[in-house]
């Protein structure tokens, strides 16, 4: 699938905003400590995913599935987040905010980030990268790795959390935004908790 870039400046997939706030201290902070033991922008780039993906845990990973079998939800998962320096210090998020997260670390360090989407069930986040010297966009999955999901940092082909199935009516959206779909933004700013947000997922763009 070719990706298109829904606007041609490269420059605006490394500009900051109230949701990508990689000018944030949290996010230089955190971008820095990622820096220390990578030595290019690849290194960096799979450092600052797989932190995402390993220590920021999935919002539905910690709450829903927990309260549905008795047990208390991990302290503070009713919580949305969505900008990513929030994302980063509250350290929960569902797909779209860890997105946020991600994209913010890249382009702390000059690296152009992308927003991108999947049509399953729901709209599910992603994030692509294009890292120096690489004429394509690459997409990555921070989702979050559980039983069943092993999404990878690659560039020789895409590992993400779910495929799209084109018979079930899934499909794989193509454009790469430089900020969130207003639709996505749109239901995470509304959320009031984590149950509201879940009545509030998109199904489509």
């Amino acid at each position: 699938m070719e990706l298109i870039q829904n606007t041609p400046e490269i420059s605006a997939y490394l500009a900051a905003s109230d949701v990508i706030d990689h000018e944030h201290p949290l996010v230089r902070a955190t971008a820095a400590t990622l820096s220390a033991d990578a030595p290019d922008a690849y290194a960096y780039a799979k450092a600052a995913f797989a932190f995402v993906r390993d220590t920021i845990p999935h919002s539905y990973d910690t709450g829903d599935e927990r309260s549905e079998m008795g047990v208390p939800p991990a302290e503070g998962w009713g919580r949305v987040t969505w900008r990513a320096s929030d994302v980063l210090g509250q350290r929960t998020g569902i797909c779209y905010a860890k997105s946020h997260a991600l994209a913010a670390l890249l382009r702390a360090r000059g690296i152009p980030a992308a927003l991108c989407y999947q049509k399953l069930g729901f709209v599910h986040g992603l994030v692509a990268v294009k890292l120096p010297g690489e004429e394509r966009w690459a997409r990555q999955d921070p989702r979050g790795n559980i039983p069943g999901i092993d999404a990878q940092f690659r560039l020789d082909r895409e590992q993400l959390a779910y495929t799209a199935r084109p018979e079930c009516n899934e499909l794989d959206y193509p454009v790469l935004f430089a900020e969130p779909h207003p639709v996505v933004l749109q239901c995470l700013r509304e959320a009031a908790d984590r149950p509201h947000l879940w009545q509030l997922l998109p199904t489509d763009l």
